[in-house]
């Protein structure tokens, strides 16, 4: 998927979420591109055969098996956007830490609690 087309599920999924602010754009914009990049990822790892183990020689001929390299740049794409979709809100913890702060009164200082209690 494009990122632009990322970006405009992400950006309602946040609305969806009461949690779009205008400053979140360029996070958005991130996320999306990121996302971008994890499926052309994931379509060239699903063409060549989506196995999670390969065999790999290295320069001295031996052979050896590894995780295949596509399913670490996936999984490292994924835990990187995961942390943008927890601090847009959009996981159950990012959305219940957003709420909880949007829920705190205000501090007041001692000063201004004084000059309210004059008048």
């Amino acid at each position: 998927m494009k990122a632009k087309t990322w970006k405009s599920r992400i950006k309602k999924a946040c609305e969806d979420a009461g949690t779009y602010r205008s400053f979140f754009d360029y996070p958005i914009e991130t996320l999306a591109e990121i996302l971008e990049r994890r499926d052309a990822v994931q379509e060239k790892f699903n063409k060549t055969g989506g196995d999670a183990i390969v065999k790999h020689t290295n320069k001295n001929g031996s052979v050896y098996l590894e995780q295949n390299p596509m399913l670490r740049i996936i999984n490292d794409l994924n835990r990187d956007a995961l942390a943008y979709w927890r601090d847009l809100g959009l996981t159950p913890a990012g959305l219940k830490k957003i709420n909880e702060k949007s829920m705190e009164k205000p501090k007041r200082s001692a000063l201004a609690e004084a000059m309210r209690a004059l008048g």
